[in-house]
């Protein structure tokens, strides 16, 4: 389990019971040495990856960066380093949001998969 996933879910909790729980699970992950934390190589590939984004998004507007929406910056920041980390752990990334990871994927081969189709399983 990724921390980075653990931190948001603590963080955006409905209410003190949920963060609890996550706090445990996050304790419980730590534990059995399956909870992946990001290493200093992590960050700097995730800035590379950003930057590279960055100049992609750059090109396709023509020269112009235009500045993302108010917190989109943010949380691409974070499924990049999700991403790069996961990819360390040869882990698969379960998410919802297809878009974004598609991109990101193209800079990290980590394996990506849909959640809709994971918890079909």
């Amino acid at each position: 389990m990724s921390a980075v996933v653990m931190m948001e879910l603590i963080a955006g909790a409905d209410d003190g019971s949920y963060r609890r729980a996550y706090e445990q699970a996050f304790h419980s992950y730590q534990k059995s040495n399956s909870l992946i934390v990001p290493t200093y190589d992590d960050w700097l590939t995730t800035s590379k990856i950003l930057y590279l984004l960055a100049q992609g998004r750059k090109r396709t507007q023509k020269g112009r960066l235009r500045p993302l929406p108010p917190g989109v910056a943010q949380r691409l920041a974070l499924d990049v380093l999700i991403a790069v980390s996961a990819r360390r752990w040869k882990a698969q990334v379960v998410t919802e949001n297809w878009a974004d990871f598609k991109a990101i994927q193209r800079y990290c081969n980590t394996t990506i998969v849909r959640a809709a189709t994971f918890f079909k399983r």
